[in-house]
């Protein structure tokens, strides 16, 4: 197509206005995308680019508004391919990656297109996955490595019976917190042993991970060699270890916001700031807590809202759930537990205080969520994060 159009559709046909001409692949025809492609020339002179010329622009998914823009040079796309998959993943040519995210996304650029091609190796890319087509893909393609969030490692699970994934090796996650009911839950049924991580669009990929023997429970990893991590006060001044703090990080890539002016807030001194509540142990692994605006402050305590949705999603009847921080004139915010719930349960007042129980008994009295609602569906992104300003406006 050499020009957009407007189509409209009637039954099965297309009509669009302005098309000029459609060329088809697989064909053979005189007239086919690949019959043309081969009567152009094998030469290609690349365009004389420098390592910090801007290579992409990558919009973030816009879990907490508007979606931002993000410049990254030439030499950061090599950087992300060199760091988390060289030490972290350890992909080899022989490896065929699949999962769900969008190339239009980062975490999806770098996981189902940018890492096979610099490690020699395949890819299967496939458009709008659900749990158990993932898993029959990996069945038909002998898929080895594996990229998606959270949500789909928790409704793939009880599927994994009806298929052979023996051929899969590793699998990541990221793009939300990963529940340890989740990883456990995965590990049973598939005997893999995740390999969670943070990172993001202004960074480019994962910064933070670990894998194999290097994982420890509750936490995201430690710092993937090439970057420096620490969590830090209002004043970018480092905290204690095991003290909540605000998440830093530098490395060979960093946030340059289009024509934003969140770019200053983002970028202190130096350091990149994604926004995170964190503490990191004396051995620096990193124990992620929250979205730095997304701790719940009630009547003096800290609370982190994936802690409550981690235990919550441990107890039989929730499917998945989403906990925010809600107003109170005497507390001055509450937890409030938005939940999915499984076949079979029922949405009543002896279920809330069943749950309430549950989280009381499994962490702490003062974290347990004095609301819950019961919804049909979380609202989510593209990528599968959960969209918690759409919680805070039902």
């Amino acid at each position: 197509m050499d020009e957009l159009a407007r189509c409209t559709q009637a039954g099965d046909e297309f009509f669009c206005e302005g098309l000029k001409q459609t060329m088809i692949f697989h064909d053979g025809g005189a007239g086919s995308l690949e019959t043309l492609a081969a009567s152009k020339s094998a030469d290609f002179k690349a365009c004389d680019t420098a390592a910090d010329d801007v290579c992409l622009i990558a919009f973030t998914s816009g879990t907490t508004g508007a979606p931002k823009g993000c410049m990254h040079f030439h030499r950061d796309v090599l950087a992300m391919c060199d760091l988390f998959p060289r030490h972290v993943l350890e992909p080899t040519p022989d490896d065929i990656f699949c999962g769900t995210p969008p190339l239009a996304f980062t975490f999806g650029l770098g996981g189902l297109l940018c890492f096979p091609l610099r490690a020699g190796a395949s890819t299967v890319l496939i458009e709008k996955q659900s749990p158990e087509t993932l898993l029959q893909n990996v069945e038909r393609f002998r898929a080895t490595v594996m990229f998606t969030a959270p949500t789909f490692y928790r409704q793939m699970a009880p599927l994994i019976p009806r298929f052979d994934i023996a051929s899969l090796k590793k699998t990541v996650s990221a793009g939300e917190a990963l529940p340890d009911s989740t990883r456990a839950l995965w590990r049973d049924a598939s005997g893999i042993e995740m390999i969670d991580g943070i990172g993001g669009t202004e960074m480019i990929h994962i910064f933070i991970s670990s894998a194999g023997h290097d994982v420890r429970p509750h936490a995201i990893g430690k710092a993937v060699p090439g970057y420096e991590i620490r969590a830090v006060d209002d004043d970018m001044q480092p905290v204690p270890a095991g003290t909540i703090g605000k998440l830093a990080v530098r490395g060979p890539t960093g946030c340059r916001y289009l024509a934003d002016d969140r770019q200053r807030k983002f970028v202190r001194d130096g350091w990149n700031l994604p926004g995170d509540s964190v503490y990191i142990d004396a051995d620096g692994y990193v124990f992620y807590q929250a979205r730095a605006d997304d701790m719940i402050v009630s009547a003096g305590y800290n609370i982190s809202g994936p802690e409550v949705e981690s235990v919550l999603m441990q107890h039989k009847a929730v499917a998945e759930c989403g906990v925010i921080g809600a107003p109170d004139e005497t507390r001055g915010q509450i937890v409030k537990a938005f939940v999915v719930l499984n076949a079979g349960y029922s949405a009543d007042e002896k279920l809330v205080a069943e749950l309430q129980e549950f989280v009381k008994n499994t962490v702490a009295p003062y974290k347990y969520p004095r609301v819950v609602a019961f919804i049909d569906a979380l609202p989510r992104t593209e990528t599968g994060k959960l969209k918690r300003f759409a919680l805070r406006a039902m």
